[in-house]
């Protein structure tokens, strides 16, 4: 499990074959999920009539970093899965910079859990202990290898202890980089006839703009370069640092989405700068309004929707689903998975780390409180649980 950091990470705390795939595809489909057989371009038209993410299916269901309930999470496997499942939008990628500049798609910048790094003798000089938004992290960054050194290492599943059975693709894929994603997105909206989305996030901008490597300027060249930096451009833009977003409204016209993690929590920028706020002062009505004058969205951690007690049980909802929607934010909270150990007490079903508890009923009771969408681990559990919402 990676270390949860002061600036929020996509985590939540324990507390397929083609013929399945091809019945989930069509149960998608009966629930007004993607169009179908139809050349890309006109499939975005017909699907999304020309007003980007706001004719996107609701309650979303977000493929966090693909189907990495079922893949190594940030490989192209992992992102084509979940297209397959019918996902409305894959989570490609969290974005982090090489030393000699470019843009690839891993969790965090220290990749000693999520590749084969460990594995290759030519690279143990490399292991550092670094200062990342102020906690102390050993293992290997990014910012220390070139992208053709990256190249040759492989991805492996980041919590194998959960999902044991993802282990089973451990080296098959390498790492993407954005560039790549921006192509492979392309490619995929053509072969399958409809509007491929992504929603990528930049990763510790603070941190990466210190040493040199600033984000937002290569995200943005990246976009312009694809064409993909317009209000209606398939790509929703997401971060931590309320900063990194105001960076990108001033370069980008693309729908950006500020990320909240814990409420006692701090964004690393507001450490940096001295502002005393914390993530409980950002979703009252004065900080949502203040996020509201840059960003599209927020994306808080599902326990600022529903908080839950001391034995992890769900509580009353807040009213940040309200609040954020009289300021006009969309909310896609953050993150579904089917594991007993991720989910509240209240759903899961006996003890084992890896067995599935009652993940279709958490998804009801969250869909419940009017979020936008949600990012999940298993977008097929998630896509069926937005059918069931939607058919009533």
């Amino acid at each position: 499990m990676a270390t949860q950091r002061t600036q929020g990470s996509k985590e939540q705390q324990p507390g397929a074959g083609p013929g399945r795939r091809a019945v989930l595809g069509a149960a998608v489909l009966g629930a007004g999920g993607a169009v179908m057989g139809l050349p890309g371009t006109a499939a975005a038209a017909e699907q999304y009539g020309g007003r980007g993410y706001k004719d996107l299916p609701v309650p979303t269901v977000i493929a966090h970093r693909g189907a990495s309930g079922y893949r190594p999470e940030h490989t192209f496997g992992a992102y084509e899965l979940a297209l397959d499942m019918g996902a409305h939008v894959v989570e490609a990628g969290d974005l982090v910079p090489t030393k000699d500049g470019h843009i690839v798609c891993r969790h965090e910048p220290e990749i000693g859990g999520t590749t084969d790094v460990a594995d290759h003798p030519e690279f143990a000089d490399r292991k550092a202990t670094k200062v990342l938004d102020g906690v102390s992290t050993t293992g290997w960054f990014t910012e220390d290898f070139t992208l053709a050194e990256l190249k040759t290492l492989r991805a492996k599943e980041r919590i194998p202890a959960n999902r044991p059975h993802n282990t089973l693709y451990n080296g098959r894929w390498e790492i993407p980089t954005f560039e790549e994603v921006l192509q492979w997105q392309d490619e995929q909206t053509r072969g399958r006839g409809r509007q491929v989305w992504i929603y990528p996030e930049l990763k510790h901008p603070t941190y990466f703009r210190k040493l040199g490597l600033g984000l937002e300027e290569r995200v943005a060249r990246l976009l312009r370069k694809y064409g993909k930096d317009k209000r209606n451009s398939p790509v929703i833009l997401q971060s931590f640092e309320p900063s990194s977003i105001q960076r990108l409204d001033k370069l980008v016209d693309n729908p950006l989405v500020v990320l909240l993690s814990s409420a006692s929590s701090r964004p690393w920028d507001f450490v940096e700068a001295g502002d005393p706020r914390t993530v409980a002062d950002l979703v009252k009505p004065e900080g949502l309004k203040w996020i509201a004058s840059y960003a599209q969205g927020i994306g808080p951690t599902l326990d600022l929707i529903i908080p839950r007690d001391t034995t992890g049980k769900l509580t009353t909802p807040t009213t940040l689903v309200a609040d954020a929607h009289a300021e006009g934010l969309i909310l896609h909270p953050y993150t579904m998975r089917n594991e007993n150990p991720f989910l509240p007490a209240d759903f899961r079903k006996g003890t084992d780390p890896d067995a599935y508890g009652d993940a279709f009923g958490a998804f009801k009771t969250y869909f419940a409180t009017g979020i936008d969408g949600v990012f999940t681990d298993n977008p097929d559990t998630g896509l069926l649980a937005h059918g069931d919402f939607v058919n009533g």
